[in-house]
């Protein structure tokens, strides 16, 4: 579990991440100290603007350090999400950024063992992977049979895909961290 001000540097450090990257500008790491952002995990950057999703990516596992993933896939939900156009600097004002900080893989061996709401899940079938995460069956209200059947779909699978005797599906959980409307109110233009 992320204290109170861990959550708050991550999403400083994705924030000011994709700010720097639309204004061209490094900026050093070098100022993170807190020893759970410096534990190596995978991370995915959701931003969101006016309620809609504009942009997720991030890495299921990491040997970097939590706060290099969080601002590297950061900026890559901000301009390189080919599901968007790149976020524009207008539009950073407007964002609501959610970090889903990952726990290990498990191999699923008994769907039962998955927890809709709490897992999220991959699943794997030769060269193709498919993921999403714990919040997605609960924004859509799925079930597990629905929940298993769009993470297939994600992986262009069909929706039995999962079935396949070759599949690999594992679960995991995520702790996010999210702002809120009123922190985004806070924040200076």
């Amino acid at each position: 579990m992320l204290s109170t001000e861990s959550k708050r540097q991550l999403l400083k450090i994705a924030r000011d991440a994709i700010v720097n990257a639309l204004e061209e500008r490094g900026e050093d790491m070098s100022f993170v100290q807190d020893e759970a952002l410096l534990t190596p995990s995978g991370a995915f950057v959701t931003l969101r603007s006016h309620g809609a999703l504009r942009g997720c990516i991030g890495y299921i596992e990491s040997i970097l350090p939590l706060a290099n993933v969080v601002e590297e896939v950061a900026v890559k939900a901000a301009l390189e999400d080919p599901r968007f156009p790149p976020l524009t600097s207008a539009e950073v004002k407007d964002m609501i950024i959610e970090v889903s900080v990952l726990s290990p893989l498990v191999r699923v061996e008994n769907i039962e063992e998955i927890n809709v709401g709490a897992h999220g899940l991959l699943l794997e079938l030769g060269p193709r992977r498919g993921l999403l995460l714990p919040q997605v069956a609960t924004e859509y209200h799925w079930d597990r049979l629905a929940f298993l059947n769009a993470t297939a779909r994600k992986a262009g699978l069909p929706e039995d895909g999962w079935r396949h005797p070759e599949a690999k599906l594992y679960r995991f959980t995520a702790e996010i961290v999210e702002e809120t409307e009123e922190s985004q109110d806070a924040r200076p233009s």
